[in-house]
C-alpha cells in the first residue's frame, strides 16, 4: 500500500467518539487538516448517503464508512481505534477499529485496487490483532500501509505446520462467486476474502471469485463458469452479465451475507446441488433491469411501478435539459421567441442578439424534449425485457408522438414493447438461429407487433385520452384546482422522496410532454411541495430547539440549503426520529402549499424546484407566498406535536458525542 494514502496524522488511537457520525466527522476532521478533503460537510454527506444504502460495521468489531466523494483529492485512508466501542450496525456488536476510506469520484483503478487490499486485510485475525495491540500512530500507518507486516501471534517453533495443498481431484465441487457493492470498495473485496478462506478450509470445495468493483471486472473465464457445479451471489447492486451464470444452483444473498456466514452459503449451494436445483437457462434467465433491483417474488403491481420508474427515470434528464434550456429560451428572449423561424437560427445567426441567443436554447430544449416520449417507452420496455427491448421501445415512444398519444401513449408501448419481447424470449428456438435472436429476429418481430398495435389498434384511444386529460388540466379553476393542488401536495410529502412522492413528481413531468397553462401549473404544485418538508424541519428547529435534539438541530442547518435546494429528503432525519409527528406535520403544509399555487396560477416550465428556477416561475411572488405558508403551517405543527410529549429530548440533546450532525443525504430532484 503506497505511503501516501495514510499517514501516522491519520491515526487516532484514542477515538473518543460514541455515534457513528461522530467518528466519521472526527476522522474525516484529520483528512480535511491533511488537505484530502475539501469540505468537511459535502463529504460527509457522502459518507452518510453510503452508510444509509447498507450499514458498514462487520462482525469481529470493525466499521469501515467509505464513499466516493467529488470533495476528496486523494484517495485517503484514516483509522480510529475506539476502545468503547462504537455501533456501525454489525450483528455482533460495537466496532472499535474504525477505517475511514475516502476515494476521489474519479478514482482510478491502481487506487481502488490499493483500497481493496486493505478490504481483504481485515479479514485476517493477525491483522486485527497487532492493530488492537498498537502503542504508535507511525507504526500504526505504516501496519495499514503494509511496510510493517503484523507480527505471527503464535512463536514460529509453536506454530503447526501448514498442511500441504491438496489437488482438486474428480470430486471436487466447484463454486464460482461474483461479489459486489454500491461503492465497491470494501465490502466488494472482504466478501471475496471470505469466501476463499472459508473454500479453502472446506475439504472438497474449489471456489473462485469474480469481484465487480469500482475498478471495473475481470470476467470469469467461459471454462471456468461451465465447469463449476453451482454459483453463489453475494451483491447488493446488479450482477452484471448475470445469464453467464444460468443454468447452475445458485444462492442468491446480500454482500453482508458473503462477508458474514460464508460457510452458510458454501453449505446452502452444495445441498441445492444435491436437490438438483438450478436457475432458468437460456433467454429466460437473462437478468433485466427490474429483476436486479428486487426481489424476484415481487408480486405483479411491484414489478410494475418498477418497470415505469425505470422509464422515468432515464427520461427525467431530457425532460430537465429540455425544460430548463426552453424556459432560459423564454426568460432571454421573451416568449415570442417561439416565432423565430429555424432557418433564421440557422442563416443568420447574430452573436451579439439575445434573440439569437434564445431561439438557440429554445430549438435546443425543443430537440431534448422530442425524446422524452420514446426514451420514457425505450426504457420502461429495458426495465421489463433489457436490451432487446429498447429497439421496440423507441419505435412504439415514437409512433405515440406520431399519432398524439403523447405521455400515456408512451407508456403504453413501453408496456407493449417489453411484453413483446418477453414473449419472444420464452420461445425455443433451434440453437443455430441464437445468435441472431438479439439482433435480428426480436427488435424485427417485435417492432412489427408493436407498430400494428400502436398504429391499428389502441393509438387512436390512447390520443382521445390523452386529449381528454390536456383538456381536464386546462379547464382546471376553482374547486378543482385546489383539490388537485392538495392531492399532489400530499403526495409529495407523504414519503418524502419514495414511491408516492415519485408518481406524483412523475405525473407532473409528464403533462410537460405537451406543455399547456394547466400541466405547467401542476409542474409548479409539485415542485413547490417538495420544497416544504426540508424548510419547515429547519424553521422548526430554529423557533424551538429544545424540542429537538442537538443532532437534529444541526441537521436542521442543513437543511435549509437542502430545502431551498429542492431536496425533500432533507427532511427524512427528522420523519425517522419521529415520523407520527413529522410526517403528518409535512403532509399538511404540503398541501396547503400546492393548493395556494393552484389558486395563485403560479407556471412552471422547468422539471425541477427550488430557488434556482425563481426568475422561470409564473407569478414568482405569489409562488414564494405559497411555499412560505406551507412551511409556516407544517413547522407549526410539528412545534405543536412534539410540545404535547411529557418530556423533551433535551437529555439526548446534551449527551456527549450527539455533536456530530447525522448529515443527510443531497440528492437530484426527489423522482429521479
Amino acid at each position: 500500500m503506497t505511503a501516501e494514502m495514510i499517514t501516522a496524522d491519520l491515526v487516532d488511537l484514542d477515538l473518543s467518539a460514541e455515534t457513528k457520525e461522530a467518528a466519521a466527522r472526527s476522522l474525516a476532521a484529520r483528512m480535511v487538516a491533511q488537505g484530502r478533503v475539501t469540505d468537511l460537510d459535502g463529504f460527509l454527506a457522502d459518507v452518510a448517503a453510503r452508510e444509509a444504502q447498507m450499514p458498514t460495521g462487520l462482525d469481529g468489531g470493525i466499521g469501515i464508512p467509505h464513499c466516493r466523494s467529488a470533495h476528496v483529492t486523494e484517495p485517503t485512508l484514516a483509522f480510529g481505534r475506539a476502545a468503547q466501542g462504537i455501533d456501525f450496525g454489525a450483528p455482533d456488536g460495537p466496532a472499535d477499529l474504525i477505517f475511514l476510506i475516502a476515494a476521489p469520484a474519479g478514482a482510478d483503478d491502481a487506487h481502488l485496487t490499493i483500497l481493496s487490499s486493505l478490504a481483504r486485510q481485515l479479514m485476517d485475525e493477525d491483522f486485527k490483532a497487532a492493530l488492537r495491540a498498537a502503542t504508535d500512530a507511525e507504526r500504526t500507518a505504516a501496519l495499514i500501509r503494509g511496510d510493517d507486516p503484523a507480527p505471527d501471534p503464535v512463536p514460529a517453533e509453536e506454530a503447526p505446520a501448514a498442511e500441504p495443498e491438496q489437488p482438486a481431484t474428480g470430486d471436487t465441487f466447484k463454486i464460482v462467486a461474483v461479489t459486489s457493492c454500491p461503492t465497491g470498495i470494501a465490502h466488494t473485496y472482504m466478501a471475496a476474502e471470505s469466501l476463499e478462506n472459508t473454500a479453502r478450509d472446506t475439504d472438497g470445495v474449489e471456489l473462485v471469485v469474480e469481484t465487480q468493483g469500482s475498478a471495473g471486472f475481470t470476467r470469469l473465464a467461459p471454462d471456468v463458469i461451465a465447469a463449476a457445479d453451482a454459483v453463489i451471489f453475494a451483491h447488493d447492486v446488479p450482477v452484471r452479465e448475470k445469464d453467464r451464470f444460468a443454468g447452475k444452483p445458485t444462492v442468491d444473498v446480500g454482500v453482508k451475507a458473503g462477508i458474514n456466514r460464508p460457510a452458510e452459503l458454501i453449505a446452502e449451494v452444495r445441498e441445492k446441488a444435491a436437490r438438483g436445483e438450478t436457475t432458468a437457462s437460456g433467454a429466460a434467465a437473462s437478468s433485466t433491469p427490474v429483476d436486479n433491483s428486487g426481489d424476484s417474488e415481487d408480486g405483479y403491481g411491484t414489478k410494475l411501478r418498477k418497470w415505469l420508474m425505470s422509464g422515468v427515470s432515464y427520461m427525467v434528464p431530457f425532460v430537465a435539459a429540455g425544460g430548463l434550456l426552453i424556459a432560459l429560451g423564454f426568460a432571454v428572449g421573451g416568449y415570442e421567441v417561439a416565432n423565430v423561424k429555424v432557418e433564421t437560427l440557422l442563416n443568420s445567426f447574430d452573436w451579439g442578439s439575445s434573440t439569437s441567443w434564445a431561439a438557440l436554447l429554445f430549438y435546443t430544449g425543443q430537440a431534448a424534449f422530442a425524446f422524452l416520449v420514446p426514451v420514457l417507452a425505450g426504457y420502461i420496455a429495458y426495465g421489463m425485457a433489457d436490451r432487446p427491448g429498447l429497439v421496440p421501445g423507441f419505435v412504439g415512444g415514437s409512433i405515440a408522438l406520431t399519432v398524439n398519444a403523447g405521455f400515456l401513449g408512451g407508456l403504453a408501448a413501453g408496456l407493449i414493447a417489453g411484453g413483446v419481447v418477453m414473449a419472444i424470449q420464452k420461445v425455443n428456438v433451434p440453437a443455430v438461429l441464437r445468435g441472431i435472436m438479439p439482433v435480428v429476429v426480436i427488435p424485427l418481430l417485435s417492432s412489427i407487433a408493436v407498430g400494428f398495435l400502436m398504429f391499428v389498434v389502441i393509438g387512436k384511444p390512447i390520443a382521445s385520452l390523452q386529449s381528454a386529460l390536456t383538456d381536464w388540466l386546462n379547464s382546471l379553476s376553482g374547486a378543482n384546482a385546489l383539490v388537485l393542488g392538495v392531492i399532489l401536495g400530499l403526495m409529495m410529502c407523504f414519503d418524502l422522496g419514495g414511491p408516492l412522492n415519485k408518481v406524483a413528481y412523475a405525473f407532473a413531468v409528464g403533462g410537460l410532454a405537451n406543455p399547456t397553462d394547466g400541466s405547467l401549473k401542476v409542474m409548479a404544485a409539485v415542485m413547490a411541495a417538495g420544497m416544504v418538508p426540508p424548510l419547515a424541519m429547519a424553521l422548526a428547529t430554529t423557533v424551538r430547539g429544545r424540542l429537538f435534539t442537538r443532532a437534529e438541530r444541526e441537521n436542521g442547518k442543513a437543511a435549509w440549503v437542502l430545502g431551498a435546494s429542492f431536496i425533500t429528503e432533507g427532511a427524512i432525519p427528522f420523519a425517522a426520529a419521529d415520523p407520527l409527528r413529522v410526517i403528518p406535520a409535512s403532509m399538511a403544509g404540503g398541501a396547503v402549499t400546492g393548493a395556494l399555487s393552484m389558486a395563485f396560477g403560479c407556471t412552471l416550465r422547468a422539471p425541477h424546484g427550488g430557488i434556482f428556477v425563481v426568475p422561470l416561475i409564473g407569478n414568482a411572488l405569489l409562488y414564494l407566498v405559497a411555499i412560505l405558508a406551507g412551511v409556516c403551517v407544517s413547522a407549526a405543527l410539528v412545534v405543536v406535536l412534539k410540545g404535547l410529549r411529557k418530556t423533551a429530548p433535551e437529555k439526548a440533546a446534551d449527551a456527549p458525542g450527539d455533536e456530530a450532525p447525522a448529515v443527510t443525504t443531497a440528492k437530484v430532484p426527489a423522482a429521479v
